[in-house]
Protein backbone atom coordinates (compact mmCIF):
# COMPACT_ATOMS: atom_id res chain seq x y z
CA UNK A 1 0.00 0.00 0.00
CA UNK A 2 1.58 3.26 -1.08
CA UNK A 3 1.04 6.24 1.15
CA UNK A 4 -1.22 8.85 -0.46
CA UNK A 5 0.09 12.18 -1.62
CA UNK A 6 -1.95 13.92 1.04
CA UNK A 7 0.96 13.38 3.44
CA UNK A 8 0.82 17.10 3.86
CA UNK A 9 3.43 19.74 3.26
CA UNK A 10 2.72 20.81 6.80
CA UNK A 11 4.15 17.47 7.89
CA UNK A 12 6.89 17.64 5.28
CA UNK A 13 8.12 20.95 6.67
CA UNK A 14 10.52 20.97 9.61
CA UNK A 15 8.69 20.79 12.88
CA UNK A 16 10.31 24.05 13.87
CA UNK A 17 8.49 25.78 11.04
CA UNK A 18 5.21 24.25 12.17
CA UNK A 19 5.33 25.63 15.66
CA UNK A 20 7.35 28.84 15.64
CA UNK A 21 4.40 31.02 14.68
CA UNK A 22 2.29 29.70 17.52
CA UNK A 23 5.09 29.81 20.02
CA UNK A 24 6.20 33.34 19.30
CA UNK A 25 2.70 34.63 19.80
CA UNK A 26 2.10 32.73 23.02
CA UNK A 27 5.53 32.94 24.61
CA UNK A 28 5.83 36.70 24.29
CA UNK A 29 2.20 37.70 24.86
CA UNK A 30 0.83 38.82 28.22
CA UNK A 31 -0.70 36.03 30.25
CA UNK A 32 -4.39 35.53 29.57
CA UNK A 33 -6.85 36.31 32.35
CA UNK A 34 -8.56 33.36 34.02
CA UNK A 35 -11.27 32.12 31.67
CA UNK A 36 -12.13 28.91 33.52
CA UNK A 37 -15.77 27.86 33.31
CA UNK A 38 -17.73 26.56 36.29
CA UNK A 39 -20.25 24.82 34.01
CA UNK A 40 -20.13 21.23 32.79
CA UNK A 41 -23.14 20.81 30.54
CA UNK A 42 -23.85 17.26 29.38
CA UNK A 43 -25.51 18.22 26.09
CA UNK A 44 -25.23 20.92 23.45
CA UNK A 45 -22.74 21.91 20.76
CA UNK A 46 -19.03 21.19 20.98
CA UNK A 47 -16.75 23.26 18.75
CA UNK A 48 -13.47 21.77 17.56
CA UNK A 49 -10.59 23.47 15.74
CA UNK A 50 -8.28 21.17 13.81
CA UNK A 51 -5.46 22.05 11.43
CA UNK A 52 -6.17 22.32 7.72
CA UNK A 53 -4.09 19.92 5.61
CA UNK A 54 -2.99 20.57 2.03
CA UNK A 55 -5.45 17.88 0.93
CA UNK A 56 -7.90 17.88 3.79
CA UNK A 57 -10.43 15.33 2.54
CA UNK A 58 -8.76 12.22 4.05
CA UNK A 59 -8.51 13.96 7.43
CA UNK A 60 -12.13 15.06 7.26
CA UNK A 61 -13.23 11.50 6.50
CA UNK A 62 -11.42 10.07 9.53
CA UNK A 63 -12.72 12.85 11.79
CA UNK A 64 -16.31 12.39 10.57
CA UNK A 65 -16.15 8.72 11.53
CA UNK A 66 -14.87 9.56 15.02
CA UNK A 67 -17.43 12.32 15.51
CA UNK A 68 -20.27 10.02 14.43
CA UNK A 69 -19.19 7.43 17.01
CA UNK A 70 -19.01 10.10 19.70
CA UNK A 71 -22.43 11.57 18.90
CA UNK A 72 -24.00 8.11 18.87
CA UNK A 73 -22.59 7.45 22.37
CA UNK A 74 -23.53 10.90 23.74
CA UNK A 75 -27.20 11.68 23.25
CA UNK A 76 -27.86 15.40 22.89
CA UNK A 77 -24.28 16.26 21.92
CA UNK A 78 -23.57 17.92 18.58
CA UNK A 79 -20.04 18.44 17.21
CA UNK A 80 -19.01 21.22 14.85
CA UNK A 81 -15.48 20.90 13.39
CA UNK A 82 -13.65 23.84 11.82
CA UNK A 83 -10.35 23.42 9.99
CA UNK A 84 -8.07 26.39 10.56
CA UNK A 85 -4.98 27.41 8.57
CA UNK A 86 -1.75 26.38 10.29
CA UNK A 87 0.01 29.61 9.31
CA UNK A 88 -2.45 31.93 11.11
CA UNK A 89 -3.44 29.68 13.99
CA UNK A 90 -1.33 31.57 16.56
CA UNK A 91 -3.43 34.73 16.43
CA UNK A 92 -6.70 32.80 16.21
CA UNK A 93 -5.93 30.57 19.20
CA UNK A 94 -4.62 33.47 21.29
CA UNK A 95 -7.84 35.37 20.59
CA UNK A 96 -9.85 32.31 21.63
CA UNK A 97 -8.00 32.17 24.96
CA UNK A 98 -9.08 35.77 25.61
CA UNK A 99 -12.69 35.45 24.42
CA UNK A 100 -14.45 32.37 25.86
CA UNK A 101 -17.72 33.21 24.11
CA UNK A 102 -16.20 32.68 20.66
CA UNK A 103 -13.70 30.01 21.70
CA UNK A 104 -13.88 26.35 20.69
CA UNK A 105 -13.99 23.56 23.26
CA UNK A 106 -11.10 21.62 21.73
CA UNK A 107 -8.03 22.57 19.69
CA UNK A 108 -5.24 20.78 17.84
CA UNK A 109 -1.83 22.32 18.49
CA UNK A 110 1.87 21.75 17.80
CA UNK A 111 3.47 19.74 20.58
CA UNK A 112 6.07 22.41 21.45
CA UNK A 113 3.19 24.87 21.92
CA UNK A 114 2.09 23.15 25.12
CA UNK A 115 4.09 25.11 27.70
CA UNK A 116 3.27 28.46 26.09
CA UNK A 117 -0.44 27.71 25.93
CA UNK A 118 -0.44 26.56 29.55
CA UNK A 119 1.33 29.77 30.63
CA UNK A 120 -1.31 31.73 28.73
CA UNK A 121 -3.98 29.95 30.76
CA UNK A 122 -5.70 28.49 27.72
CA UNK A 123 -5.54 24.71 28.23
CA UNK A 124 -7.39 22.65 30.81
CA UNK A 125 -5.55 20.29 33.16
CA UNK A 126 -6.96 16.83 32.35
CA UNK A 127 -4.48 14.82 34.43
CA UNK A 128 -7.19 12.92 36.31
CA UNK A 129 -9.10 11.89 33.20
CA UNK A 130 -5.92 10.98 31.28
CA UNK A 131 -4.73 8.86 34.19
CA UNK A 132 -8.02 6.96 34.27
CA UNK A 133 -8.11 6.43 30.48
CA UNK A 134 -7.27 2.81 29.74
CA UNK A 135 -5.73 3.48 26.31
CA UNK A 136 -3.38 6.12 27.70
CA UNK A 137 -1.18 3.49 29.37
CA UNK A 138 0.20 2.58 25.92
CA UNK A 139 1.17 6.16 25.08
CA UNK A 140 4.81 6.60 24.12
CA UNK A 141 6.62 8.25 27.09
CA UNK A 142 8.07 11.06 24.98
CA UNK A 143 4.67 11.80 23.44
CA UNK A 144 3.22 11.95 26.94
CA UNK A 145 5.99 14.35 27.92
CA UNK A 146 4.81 16.69 25.15
CA UNK A 147 1.44 17.18 26.91
CA UNK A 148 2.99 17.48 30.37
CA UNK A 149 3.91 20.72 32.13
CA UNK A 150 5.06 20.66 35.76
CA UNK A 151 3.71 17.14 36.17
CA UNK A 152 0.21 17.94 34.91
CA UNK A 153 -1.39 16.70 31.66
CA UNK A 154 -2.84 19.29 29.27
CA UNK A 155 -4.11 17.22 26.36
CA UNK A 156 -3.63 13.99 24.46
CA UNK A 157 -0.83 13.28 21.96
CA UNK A 158 -2.30 13.15 18.44
CA UNK A 159 0.57 11.93 16.25
CA UNK A 160 4.37 11.95 16.29
CA UNK A 161 7.13 12.45 13.76
CA UNK A 162 10.86 11.65 13.97
CA UNK A 163 13.87 11.72 11.68
CA UNK A 164 16.23 9.00 10.50
CA UNK A 165 19.03 8.57 7.92
CA UNK A 166 18.07 8.37 4.24
CA UNK A 167 20.89 7.07 2.03
CA UNK A 168 21.45 6.26 -1.64
CA UNK A 169 21.69 2.49 -2.03
CA UNK A 170 23.10 2.78 -5.56
CA UNK A 171 25.94 5.08 -4.47
CA UNK A 172 26.81 2.98 -1.45
CA UNK A 173 27.00 -0.10 -3.65
CA UNK A 174 28.96 1.61 -6.40
CA UNK A 175 31.49 3.14 -3.98
CA UNK A 176 31.57 0.04 -1.76
CA UNK A 177 30.60 2.02 1.35
CA UNK A 178 29.09 0.20 4.30
CA UNK A 179 25.96 1.62 5.91
CA UNK A 180 27.34 3.68 8.83
CA UNK A 181 26.89 2.21 12.31
CA UNK A 182 28.44 5.10 14.26
CA UNK A 183 28.51 8.86 13.81
CA UNK A 184 32.22 8.74 12.99
CA UNK A 185 31.44 6.23 10.24
CA UNK A 186 28.63 8.51 9.05
CA UNK A 187 30.98 11.46 8.73
CA UNK A 188 33.57 9.25 6.99
CA UNK A 189 30.98 7.94 4.53
CA UNK A 190 29.80 11.47 3.76
CA UNK A 191 33.31 12.58 2.91
CA UNK A 192 33.97 9.49 0.76
CA UNK A 193 30.86 10.25 -1.30
CA UNK A 194 31.85 13.90 -1.73
CA UNK A 195 35.39 12.94 -2.78
CA UNK A 196 34.16 10.43 -5.36
CA UNK A 197 31.22 12.57 -6.52
CA UNK A 198 32.20 16.23 -5.99
CA UNK A 199 28.96 17.36 -7.63
CA UNK A 200 27.04 15.88 -4.67
CA UNK A 201 26.80 16.66 -0.98
CA UNK A 202 27.91 13.59 0.96
CA UNK A 203 25.41 14.21 3.74
CA UNK A 204 23.16 17.21 3.18
CA UNK A 205 23.26 19.32 6.36
CA UNK A 206 21.93 22.76 7.21
CA UNK A 207 23.05 25.48 9.56
CA UNK A 208 19.38 26.30 10.08
CA UNK A 209 18.36 22.66 10.53
CA UNK A 210 18.06 22.61 14.31
CA UNK A 211 16.27 19.27 14.51
CA UNK A 212 18.85 17.63 12.26
CA UNK A 213 21.63 18.83 14.56
CA UNK A 214 20.07 17.91 17.90
CA UNK A 215 20.73 14.13 17.55
CA UNK A 216 24.48 14.84 17.40
CA UNK A 217 24.28 16.84 20.63
CA UNK A 218 22.12 14.26 22.41
CA UNK A 219 24.14 11.27 21.15
CA UNK A 220 27.25 12.76 22.74
CA UNK A 221 25.50 13.11 26.09
CA UNK A 222 24.67 16.78 25.72
CA UNK A 223 21.38 18.48 26.56
CA UNK A 224 19.71 21.67 25.42
CA UNK A 225 18.88 22.69 28.98
CA UNK A 226 18.74 21.35 32.52
CA UNK A 227 15.65 21.69 34.69
CA UNK A 228 16.24 23.04 38.17
CA UNK A 229 13.07 23.21 40.25
CA UNK A 230 10.48 25.02 38.17
CA UNK A 231 12.95 26.66 35.77
CA UNK A 232 15.50 25.75 33.12
CA UNK A 233 19.15 26.60 32.66
CA UNK A 234 20.89 26.27 29.30
CA UNK A 235 23.26 23.33 28.89
CA UNK A 236 24.18 24.00 25.26
CA UNK A 237 27.71 25.06 26.26
CA UNK A 238 28.48 21.97 28.37
CA UNK A 239 31.48 19.84 27.40
CA UNK A 240 29.22 17.02 26.13
CA UNK A 241 27.05 19.39 24.08
CA UNK A 242 30.13 21.05 22.60
CA UNK A 243 31.39 17.63 21.51
CA UNK A 244 28.14 17.05 19.61
CA UNK A 245 28.23 20.54 18.11
CA UNK A 246 31.78 19.92 16.86
CA UNK A 247 30.69 16.63 15.30
CA UNK A 248 27.77 18.23 13.44
CA UNK A 249 29.63 21.34 12.31
CA UNK A 250 32.54 19.21 11.01
CA UNK A 251 30.19 18.30 8.16
CA UNK A 252 30.26 21.86 6.80
CA UNK A 253 33.11 22.28 4.36
CA UNK A 254 34.39 21.49 0.90
CA UNK A 255 34.82 17.83 1.83
CA UNK A 256 31.06 17.34 2.40
CA UNK A 257 28.65 20.31 2.33
CA UNK A 258 30.30 23.69 1.66
CA UNK A 259 29.44 26.29 4.29
CA UNK A 260 28.76 28.93 1.65
CA UNK A 261 25.86 26.82 0.37
CA UNK A 262 24.83 24.81 3.43
CA UNK A 263 25.06 27.28 6.32
CA UNK A 264 21.67 28.76 5.47
CA UNK A 265 19.92 25.50 4.63
CA UNK A 266 17.01 24.25 6.73
CA UNK A 267 15.40 20.84 6.96
CA UNK A 268 13.32 21.25 3.82
CA UNK A 269 16.43 22.23 1.86
CA UNK A 270 18.33 19.12 2.90
CA UNK A 271 15.39 16.84 2.10
CA UNK A 272 14.97 18.53 -1.28
CA UNK A 273 18.68 18.11 -2.04
CA UNK A 274 18.44 14.39 -1.37
CA UNK A 275 15.13 13.88 -3.16
CA UNK A 276 16.43 15.65 -6.26
CA UNK A 277 19.54 13.45 -6.40
CA UNK A 278 22.03 16.05 -5.18
CA UNK A 279 23.10 14.30 -1.98
CA UNK A 280 24.25 10.85 -0.94
CA UNK A 281 22.52 11.06 2.44
CA UNK A 282 20.10 13.23 4.39
CA UNK A 283 18.45 13.31 7.79
CA UNK A 284 14.72 13.25 7.03
CA UNK A 285 11.47 12.43 8.73
CA UNK A 286 8.86 9.74 8.27
CA UNK A 287 6.88 12.69 6.89
CA UNK A 288 9.60 13.19 4.19
CA UNK A 289 8.88 9.81 2.60
CA UNK A 290 6.49 11.07 -0.05
CA UNK A 291 8.97 13.73 -1.20
CA UNK A 292 11.51 10.97 -1.81
CA UNK A 293 8.98 8.82 -3.65
CA UNK A 294 8.11 11.79 -5.87
CA UNK A 295 11.78 12.66 -6.47
CA UNK A 296 14.70 11.49 -8.58
CA UNK A 297 15.83 8.99 -5.92
CA UNK A 298 12.72 6.80 -6.06
CA UNK A 299 13.79 3.15 -5.97
CA UNK A 300 17.40 4.09 -5.15
CA UNK A 301 17.33 4.80 -1.43
CA UNK A 302 16.81 3.17 1.94
CA UNK A 303 16.36 4.40 5.51
CA UNK A 304 18.05 3.37 8.77
CA UNK A 305 18.02 4.95 12.23
CA UNK A 306 20.64 7.68 12.58
CA UNK A 307 23.55 6.00 14.36
CA UNK A 308 24.81 7.07 17.75
CA UNK A 309 28.39 7.44 18.96
CA UNK A 310 28.85 3.74 19.72
CA UNK A 311 28.08 0.90 17.33
CA UNK A 312 24.61 -0.42 18.02
CA UNK A 313 23.36 2.87 19.46
CA UNK A 314 20.65 4.97 17.84
CA UNK A 315 21.04 8.74 18.13
CA UNK A 316 18.12 10.27 20.04
CA UNK A 317 15.79 12.11 17.66
CA UNK A 318 13.50 15.06 18.33
CA UNK A 319 9.94 13.84 18.84
CA UNK A 320 7.83 16.21 16.77
CA UNK A 321 4.11 16.06 16.17
CA UNK A 322 0.79 17.48 17.34
CA UNK A 323 -1.47 17.24 20.37
CA UNK A 324 -5.16 17.86 20.98
CA UNK A 325 -6.46 19.56 24.11
CA UNK A 326 -9.47 20.98 25.94
CA UNK A 327 -9.78 24.72 26.59
CA UNK A 328 -10.19 25.91 30.18
CA UNK A 329 -13.15 27.99 29.08
CA UNK A 330 -15.29 25.07 27.87
CA UNK A 331 -18.72 24.73 29.47
CA UNK A 332 -18.77 21.06 28.36
CA UNK A 333 -15.66 19.71 30.09
CA UNK A 334 -16.76 16.07 30.47
CA UNK A 335 -18.06 15.88 26.90
CA UNK A 336 -14.94 17.64 25.58
CA UNK A 337 -12.59 15.20 27.31
CA UNK A 338 -14.63 12.27 25.96
CA UNK A 339 -14.39 13.72 22.45
CA UNK A 340 -10.61 14.13 22.82
CA UNK A 341 -10.43 10.44 23.72
CA UNK A 342 -12.38 9.60 20.57
CA UNK A 343 -10.35 11.88 18.29
CA UNK A 344 -6.98 10.79 19.73
CA UNK A 345 -7.88 7.20 20.57
CA UNK A 346 -6.24 4.10 19.15
CA UNK A 347 -8.88 3.44 16.50
CA UNK A 348 -8.75 6.98 15.12
CA UNK A 349 -4.94 7.16 15.19
CA UNK A 350 -4.76 3.89 13.25
CA UNK A 351 -7.13 5.35 10.66
CA UNK A 352 -5.07 8.54 10.47
CA UNK A 353 -1.99 6.46 9.69
CA UNK A 354 -3.82 4.61 6.91
CA UNK A 355 -5.22 7.83 5.43
CA UNK A 356 -2.45 10.36 6.06
CA UNK A 357 0.67 8.49 7.17
CA UNK A 358 0.65 10.16 10.60
CA UNK A 359 2.65 8.02 13.06
CA UNK A 360 0.50 6.91 16.03
CA UNK A 361 1.47 7.90 19.56
CA UNK A 362 0.63 4.45 20.97
CA UNK A 363 3.39 1.84 20.92
CA UNK A 364 1.06 -1.04 20.03
CA UNK A 365 -0.69 0.88 17.24
CA UNK A 366 2.73 1.86 15.82
CA UNK A 367 3.76 -1.79 15.70
CA UNK A 368 0.66 -2.54 13.64
CA UNK A 369 1.51 0.42 11.38
CA UNK A 370 4.99 -1.01 10.79
CA UNK A 371 3.47 -4.32 9.69
CA UNK A 372 1.33 -2.46 7.16
CA UNK A 373 4.08 -0.15 5.89
CA UNK A 374 7.66 -1.45 6.23
CA UNK A 375 9.12 1.99 5.44
CA UNK A 376 8.14 3.26 8.90
CA UNK A 377 10.18 0.60 10.73
CA UNK A 378 13.40 2.69 11.08
CA UNK A 379 11.38 5.57 12.50
CA UNK A 380 9.59 3.31 14.96
CA UNK A 381 12.96 1.85 16.01
CA UNK A 382 14.18 5.40 16.55
CA UNK A 383 11.20 6.19 18.74
CA UNK A 384 11.67 2.94 20.61
CA UNK A 385 15.31 3.77 21.33
CA UNK A 386 14.23 6.92 23.14
CA UNK A 387 13.38 10.13 21.31
CA UNK A 388 13.79 13.45 23.12
CA UNK A 389 11.85 16.66 23.46
CA UNK A 390 12.64 20.35 23.80
CA UNK A 391 12.47 22.02 27.24
CA UNK A 392 8.84 22.22 28.37
CA UNK A 393 9.08 25.97 28.85
CA UNK A 394 7.23 28.82 27.13
CA UNK A 395 10.70 30.31 26.63
CA UNK A 396 11.40 27.72 23.94
CA UNK A 397 9.21 29.65 21.51
CA UNK A 398 11.32 32.76 21.97
CA UNK A 399 14.55 30.76 21.67
CA UNK A 400 13.34 29.05 18.50
CA UNK A 401 11.93 32.20 16.91
CA UNK A 402 15.10 34.14 17.73
CA UNK A 403 17.16 31.51 15.85
CA UNK A 404 19.51 31.10 18.78
CA UNK A 405 20.76 27.65 17.75
CA UNK A 406 20.95 28.29 13.97
CA UNK A 407 22.94 31.47 14.72
CA UNK A 408 25.32 29.42 16.86
CA UNK A 409 25.87 26.82 14.12
CA UNK A 410 26.32 29.51 11.44
CA UNK A 411 28.86 31.43 13.52
CA UNK A 412 30.90 28.25 13.88
CA UNK A 413 30.79 27.05 10.26
CA UNK A 414 31.57 30.56 8.97
CA UNK A 415 34.64 30.68 11.18
CA UNK A 416 33.46 33.80 13.03
CA UNK A 417 33.54 32.01 16.40
CA UNK A 418 34.84 28.76 17.76
CA UNK A 419 32.54 26.19 19.36
CA UNK A 420 33.19 27.35 22.92
CA UNK A 421 32.49 31.03 22.18
CA UNK A 422 29.44 30.41 20.00
CA UNK A 423 27.86 27.93 22.40
CA UNK A 424 28.62 30.22 25.35
CA UNK A 425 26.84 33.11 23.65
CA UNK A 426 23.90 30.86 22.76
CA UNK A 427 23.68 29.73 26.39
CA UNK A 428 23.47 33.34 27.58
CA UNK A 429 20.62 34.05 25.15
CA UNK A 430 18.76 30.90 26.23
CA UNK A 431 19.17 31.74 29.92
CA UNK A 432 17.85 35.25 29.30
CA UNK A 433 14.76 33.76 27.66
CA UNK A 434 14.25 31.21 30.43
CA UNK A 435 14.63 33.96 33.03
CA UNK A 436 12.17 36.27 31.31
CA UNK A 437 9.38 33.70 31.17
CA UNK A 438 9.81 32.36 34.68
Amino acid sequence: MKLPKQLSTRMAAPIAALVVAGLTATACAPQTSDTSSDKDEKSGTLRVWLFQEVNNTPKEDVVKTAVAAFEKAHDGADVKVEYIPVETRAEKIKAAFNDPKSAPDIIEYGNTDTAGYVKDGGLADISEEFGAWDEAKDTDPTAKESVTVDGKIYGAPYFVGVRALYYRTDLFEQLKIDVPKTQDQLIDAAKKIRKAKPELYGLAVGGAYTYGAMPFIWANGGELADKKGDSYTSAIDSAAAQKGIKSYTSLFGGDNCPAAKCAGMGGNDTVTAFASGKAGMAIGGDFSHQAMEDGAVKGKYAVVPLPGVKEGDIAPAFAGGNNIGVLKSTSHRTLAVDLVKELAGKKTQGEFFDAMGFLPTYTDVREEAARKEPFVEPFIKTLGAGAKFVPASPAWGQIDASLVLPTMFQEIVSGRKDVAAASGDAAKKMDAAFGATG
